[in-house]
């Protein structure tokens, strides 16, 4: 019988951006919309690793004995809330690829970043998650996260958004 490989969470480094453009390729295929991820390694350099970043993420690795290898990520930014008067995190996407799965990894990368909420004062940690994914809907519920079904989600892009900020320019600020 093999030894389990052994597991470590860190924040992600320059070097990762390679590896973090495929897992969010790879979480695209997943999520059914292949085309939809058009960010690159170089998108991600300059997200996470510019002069003032605005995103974060974590990494989760794998050691099999081989050395450590890149198996999951979570990509994060800190939000608002007004009614609390203080700041939160939004889980943009967590992603372990399906041979690394049930080593707690999701799980891991989840408790990193709620410890993240915890030392820094933030009472909220949201993410969406797609209604189909059963899948995800069973491992948050057994970590005591509850659906947000109260909201809609709305979005304004494409020649939507183009058109509302050219309204913009017409109107003196």
């Amino acid at each position: 019988m093999t030894a389990p490989p052994s597991t470590r969470i860190r924040p992600a480094e320059p070097g990762d951006v390679e590896a973090i453009a495929v897992l969010v390729h790879r979480l695209a295929v997943y999520e059914r919309e292949p085309d939809a991820a058009e960010a690159g390694p170089d998108d991600f350099a300059a997200a996470l690793f510019g002069p003032e970043p605005k995103v974060f993420a974590h990494i989760a690795e794998v050691d099999g004995g081989g050395g450590w290898e890149v198996a999951g990520m979570a990509v994060w930014f800190v939000t608002f809330s007004t009614w609390k008067g203080r700041h939160g995190l939004w889980l943009e996407d967590l992603f372990v690829v399906p041979e690394h799965r049930r080593l707690g990894l999701g799980r891991a990368l989840l408790a990193t970043l709620a410890r993240v909420c915890e030392e820094r004062g933030w009472p909220r940690f949201e993410w969406w998650v797609l209604d189909w994914n059963d899948p995800a809907h069973r491992f948050y519920e057994s970590i005591g996260a509850r659906p947000e079904d109260e909201w809609t989600t709305w979005r304004l892009d494409g020649s939507a958004l183009a058109s509302l900020a050219a309204d913009a320019a017409h109107d003196p600020a």
